[in-house]
């Protein structure tokens, strides 16, 4: 194993993990799947699919990169070296890296206009604007100037803390924000519990109603918690490389995927009764987050703080995934091109901002490449890691870096990870495809 820092306790990796894969999606893709997709139907296939796609795949990853202890690329390749494989299988990671860039290009200025909203919440900014669109009128968020500034303050945040490294920068950050985390999202759920549609929140999300799983249901379901987790996207490639060899990953993985869910599920106590209360459209999507819910909290008593609360609770979000994400390129760019980690990360970062800059004037660019890291890359990526650590790793090695995992475990994850894992990506790879060209594959599995 190559000499890098590692995690300075079980704490720090689990919270860094756990914010890597906890992002937006939690908190608004979540709640607007399941509305589109028939509530309590979507909810129970998309735990079946974390358990049967996801999770063999998460650890996966994190075995693939403790192996070896090099970047996203360094320990693709090496392994498929050391095992009489060709070199070439280091692709997995660079698909994971050009993932990982892509999406760090656009969510950055979707993440500064979380922080812009709840900075404009705290100061009162959507008072008196109950029943309205406070996203159109606001003054401190309009424009592409508004935009391209608050873009900025994000990504430099993110790139100072990964600069200043592992255990200086990322550590400190996850392990004071993440807690903060759980606390502010329980408060907000059982805020929203007590004063909110409770009851029709809880059928809404647990009554059965298996009438209602439809192909269609299932696959969002399966896009749902591949994306949520972020497999594909080298983000657990990385941050297994940092990890010592008495971890404990099938555990881990449990304790990740666990609480990556556990948080979607709570983010919709903590919105649905809001969306019931108030009459809003469950299925509204980010017009639900930066529309309807700023004026909805207008309107309510201490709005503003409930309001600036909850934004910044998707800020924290944003900003544990977005140092994930710059981190996979940073360690590539170290690794295999000799640039250290601080500039590494300055100029990916500089090169990240310029195209999310891009974004902003350029229409219908940021929509492309949502579809190439979304529907291309992330797809892609999990597949070549389901078909690197199922087919090419040699088993004994496998079972070296899961020694924790029972036999029994051990068996399921590798008839996972082999045939289950692989078809299901390969069906989100298709039909991703099919959405954006239509050559009918979405139709026919529709009926």
């Amino acid at each position: 194993m190559a000499t890098t820092p590692q995690w300075s306790s079980r704490f720090a990796f689990l919270m860094a993990a756990i914010g890597s894969a906890v992002g937006l999606g939690n908190l608004w893709r979540f709640p607007f799947q399941t509305g589109e997709n028939g509530g309590s139907a979507f909810v129970f296939v998309y735990l079946l699919c974390v358990v049967f796609v996801a999770f063999p795949i998460l650890m996966g990853e994190l075995a693939v990169g403790r192996h070896k202890g090099l970047s996203a690329v360094g320990s693709t390749a090496q392994l498929a070296k050391d095992a009489g494989k060709s070199s070439v299988w280091g692709i997995t990671g660079w698909v994971g890296v050009i993932g990982s860039f892509l999406i760090l290009t656009t969510y950055s200025v979707i993440a500064g206009q979380v922080l812009a909203y709840s900075v404009m919440s705290f100061l009162g900014e959507f008072a008196g604007r109950a029943g309205g669109d406070a996203a159109a009128v606001a003054p401190l968020y309009g424009g592409p100037v508004h935009a391209l500034g608050w873009h900025t303050l994000f990504m430099a945040i993110t790139v100072m803390v990964v600069s200043r490294g592992l255990n200086d920068g990322i550590e400190r950050v996850v392990t004071i924000l993440m807690p903060m985390f759980f606390v502010m999202l329980a408060g907000m759920s059982v805020y929203a519990m007590m004063n909110g549609g409770a009851e029709e929140t809880l059928a809404y999300l647990f009554s059965p109603r298996f009438e209602d799983v439809t192909p269609s249901v299932v696959l969002a379901a399966l896009g749902q918690a591949f994306f949520s987790i972020g497999i594909g996207a080298a983000l657990m490639l990385t941050y297994g490389s940092f990890l010592g060899p008495k971890e404990n990953i099938a555990n881990s993985s449990v304790i990740i995927a666990g609480s990556d869910t556990l948080v979607a599920i709570v983010a919709g106590l903590m919105i649905f009764p809001i969306v019931f209360t108030h009459g809003l459209d469950p299925a509204a999507g980010s017009g639900l987050i930066f529309g309807a819910l700023p004026a909805v909290f207008a309107g309510m008593p201490y709005g503003s703080i409930i309001g600036g609360v909850f934004f910044f609770l998707a800020f924290i979000a944003a900003l544990t995934s977005s140092i994930s994400m710059l981190l996979v390129g940073a360690a590539v760019a170290q690794e295999q091109f000799g640039v250290k980690r601080g500039m590494a990360a300055i100029i990916i970062g500089a090169i990240c901002w310029s195209v999310g800059a891009a974004t902003v004037v350029v229409s219908g660019l940021g929509g492309w490449l949502d579809f190439v890291s979304g529907s291309i890359a992330l797809p892609l990526g999990g597949l070549l890691v389901a078909l690197l650590a199922g087919w090419v790793a040699p088993r004994t090695v496998m079972r070296g870096e899961l020694p924790n995992a029972g036999e029994g475990m051990f068996r399921f994850w590798r008839v996972m990870i082999r045939y289950v894992s692989p078809i299901a990506v390969i069906l989100i790879l298709l039909l991703g495809l099919d959405a954006k060209f239509d050559f009918g594959l979405n139709d026919f599995i529709a009926g």
